[in-house]
């Protein structure tokens, strides 16, 4: 499985952790940039490079984009016709979920795996500001290994789109 890669100068650093981590776990990485920290770069400019790949073949190379909040970056990709971005902005804002849910527990991961099994999302948008590393690999490990729930019912909503 190839994995695109594409962040500005906010998710800069994050990417080059995320590439090597991929790498490492034999995984074929095309990074679209920033190739270097620009802090006057803008998102859109290498968000839209890995969208248009993702849509090329929706079914088999996602994509994991970055910034700093991640939300552009997902708004960006979900221009694109066949990408289905979902933001992550890692552990604590689960926290924050089950304050306003009132639920007692929750994985904080449920949302990756979710947004694989029933949304079948291939683009991976991250806040680099609000994710550390760690949280953001085992997200990302998570992700690349949670297949499509094949059930009617999801695919027939995703067709919808």
């Amino acid at each position: 499985m190839k994995v695109y890669l594409a962040a500005d100068h906010a998710g800069f650093e994050l990417k080059e952790k995320i590439k090597v981590w991929l790498v490492q776990n034999n995984y074929e990485v095309e990074d679209f940039g920033a190739l270097a920290f620009d802090p006057q770069d803008d998102y859109p400019d290498y968000i839209k490079l890995a969208a248009e790949a993702v849509a090329k073949d929706q079914e088999n190379n996602p994509a994991i984009v970055i910034g700093g909040s991640g939300q552009g970056e997902g708004m960006v990709a979900n221009r694109y016709n066949g990408v289905r971005a979902i933001v992550y902005y890692g552990p604590r804002s689960a926290v924050a979920a089950v304050n306003v849910a009132g639920k007692q527990s929750v994985d904080p991961l449920e949302i990756i795996r979710l947004s694989r099994e029933h949304n079948h999302a291939n683009v991976l948008a991250i806040g680099a500001r609000f994710v550390r590393a760690d949280e953001a690999l085992a997200a990302i490990k998570l992700w690349l290994e949670t297949p499509f729930n094949i059930e009617e019912r999801h695919q027939r909503r995703i067709d919808k789109f």
